[in-house]
Parts: structure tokens; sequence; C-alpha cells
């Protein structure tokens, strides 16, 4: 029983892998990642932030968790903040879509025999609860 779980995330590690072929899901990932390393930049150089904690907060404030632990001080920094998290939910958004949907494609060509098998009804009988 303890093989499931590791099949499970050699087949999800494997259909990341093969989702960042598509040059949709890449082109999107690669802006996205552009966009956050810009404003970890941006708040590293302007509210004087060490670069983990801007870069802790450039992926927080644009996963929109936002816990309030980090606030920019400048007004410059509240005015990028603003065009940030507009400009930047969005492609987080399609990132998370496209690279999701190419998951899904994957997902359904699983076998539906053999070991691979159990590994498709687990995905498919899973509830996510966000």
């Amino acid at each position: 029983m303890a093989i499931k779980p590791v099949i499970s995330v050699l087949w999800l590690l494997r259909a990341m892998r093969d989702a960042l072929k598509d040059p949709k899901v890449r082109g999107i990932t690669l802006v996205t990642v552009a966009l956050i390393s810009g404003a970890t930049i941006f708040y590293r150089l302007v509210e004087g932030w060490r670069l983990i904690d801007a870069a802790y907060f450039s992926v927080v404030t644009i996963a929109t968790v936002g816990y309030g632990d980090f606030t920019p001080q400048t007004d410059l920094g509240k005015i990028f903040t603003i065009v940030y998290i507009f400009s930047g939910i969005g492609l987080f958004i399609a990132a998370g879509s496209a690279f999701a949907e190419s998951l899904l494609r994957r997902f359904d060509t699983i076998p539906r025999s053999g070991p691979a098998a159990d590994v498709g009804q687990d995905l498919e009988t899973s509830v996510v609860e966000c």
C-alpha cells in the first residue's frame, strides 16, 4: 500500500515536467517568474528588505494570500504594489489555469489497468478543499 503515494508523486512530477514542455504553459510561467523576480528586486531596492523577505512578499502578494507581516512603507512601494497586484493576479491565475489544463490532459492518458490505474482512481475520487 505504501507504493501508491510514491507512484502518485512520480506521476505528478512527470506531468509537471511535461506541462512545462507546452509552449503556452512555459511562456506564461516564464512571464510570471519574471514578474515575481522584478517585484522582488523592486522591494529589495525601494523598501530595503532582505532578498528573502522581498521574494516572500512578492509571492504572497501575487498569490493573494497576504499575511500582512510585510507592508510597503514608501509611497512608491505602495503605488507599485497596487499595479503589481492588478497585473499579477490575472497573470498568476492564467499560469495556474494553463498548468492545470496541461495536467488534466495528461490525466486523461493514464492507463486504466495495472499499477497506474490505481493512481488514476485515487485522483478521480480525490476531493480538493480550499
